[in-house]
């Protein structure tokens, strides 16, 4: 009895069984459980021309400052010019009481009509002398005597056309004119204050800013590099007359219009292991302020042969170094370390780590780790499919 109970459960049990045994016979069933490759876009490192392009922190300076000082003393009666406003040079900025230098004019105009009189007088004693001395009616020691009050009164004409061209100056200066054209800024002096000649606070000052200079530092140990990799050969040197800087505004927008490199200091920085460089950049609408931070690029070289990968290729591991994943022949992903430089237009220049031919990975990280098999997928043939335009036979169809 106890047989046949225990054979009836065995049958059930087999009975029960039987569908998924059965089942793992099934291709399909089979296939399920197999895991499918992950598909990763990739691009083909190429080689190709590319300029060293290198971007440093800098600062805008203006081309002309000119601070506005008054030339004579005297108290401010007016006051012609709107601040932040463009000035032209000698347009009239400050006006001084002109009443006391019309008062030195006209005295020293007087004192230069004395001394021509008196000139005058003088010569028409000299050739009154010179005659009777000739017809020994006087001596010779009075002759010479009326020559010298002559020669003495012409010194002393010129004497009073001086005076008279110096309060002519001193009236012509009691207008402050603008040195420079330019933007002025703010009005430190106002009606009714005094001021000194040649006092060592402006009255306001003036900036030229049509033009604007760029001024950066670059460490002298890159400069030496670069060099290094001109003499061998590494890097091609750009022509002087083709090198380009453009400015990066603060808020990372790229200012329109290209600058050009002036020069670089012939001196280093003793603090800082920096060298100051310099280049100028037109600046119609004046949207370049001095004092601005900007940062500046240069282009100092010429790769024939560089090669660079997207910005989205590179990796940062534990050590801070940089890394790619690259697809080997068999189609299993391998970490590549590498050696970056700049970074420009979205793509990283690598320096070290990459051969032309290497599939790096730019799409799907989250889909594999290290050692995975993958199915690679080129994002610049998919890219060429899409910008392709569709053929006749395609179009008739869509229609």
């Amino acid at each position: 009895m106890r047989g046949s109970i225990r054979f009836a459960l065995t049958a059930v049990t087999l009975a029960c069984l039987a569908p998924g045994l059965a089942g793992c016979n099934d291709p399909k069933t089979a296939n399920a459980a197999t895991p499918e490759k992950p598909e990763v876009g990739i691009i083909t490192v190429k080689p190709h021309a590319r300029a060293i392009v290198r971007e440093l922190p800098g600062r805008i300076a203006p081309i002309r400052v000119a601070d506005v000082r008054p030339r004579v003393s005297g108290i401010v009666v007016h006051r012609p010019f709107k601040q932040g406003s463009e000035v032209k040079a000698g347009d009239p900025l400050y006006v001084i009481d002109p009443r006391p230098f019309e008062v030195e004019l006209k005295a020293a105009e007087a004192a230069l009509a004395k001394a021509h009189a008196a000139r005058e007088q003088a010569l028409q004693q000299a050739n009154r002398v010179a005659m009777l001395t000739r017809e020994q009616a006087a001596s010779k020691a009075q002759n010479e005597v009326a020559a010298s009050n002559s020669r003495q009164a012409d010194a002393e004409v010129s004497a009073r056309e001086a005076e008279v061209s110096r309060a002519k100056l001193n009236l012509e200066y009691a207008t402050v004119r603008a040195p420079i054209s330019g933007r002025i800024g703010a009005a430190l002096v106002s009606e009714g204050a005094l001021v000194v000649q040649n006092d060592s606070n402006s009255l306001a000052t003036i900036q030229q800013l049509d033009h604007v200079y760029a001024d950066f530092t670059q460490p002298v140990a890159e400069m030496v590099r670069l060099r290094r990799a001109f003499e061998s050969g590494e890097l091609d040197q750009i022509a002087p007359d083709a090198a380009r800087a453009r400015l990066v505004l603060d808020d990372g927008t790229v200012y329109p219009l290209p600058g050009k490199l002036l020069f670089s200091e012939s001196k280093v920085d003793a603090y800082t292991g920096q060298v100051t460089l310099r280049a100028e950049f037109d600046n119609p609408n004046r949207e370049l302020l001095p004092g601005m931070y900007v940062r500046v690029r240069i282009e100092q070289g010429f790769d024939a042969d560089a090669i660079s990968v997207p910005e989205e290729a590179v990796q940062r591991n534990g050590g801070g170094g940089s890394e790619v994943f690259v697809v080997k022949d068999d189609n299993r992903v391998a970490v590549q370390p590498v050696r970056v430089g700049s970074q420009q237009d979205g793509q990283w220049l690598v320096l070290d780590g990459l051969k032309p031919g290497a599939r790096v990975v730019v799409e799907g990280f989250q889909k594999f780790a290290a050692g995975d098999a993958v199915v690679p997928v080129s994002l610049e043939e998919t890219k060429s499919a899409t910008a392709a335009p569709p053929t006749t036979g395609s179009t008739q169809k869509l229609q």
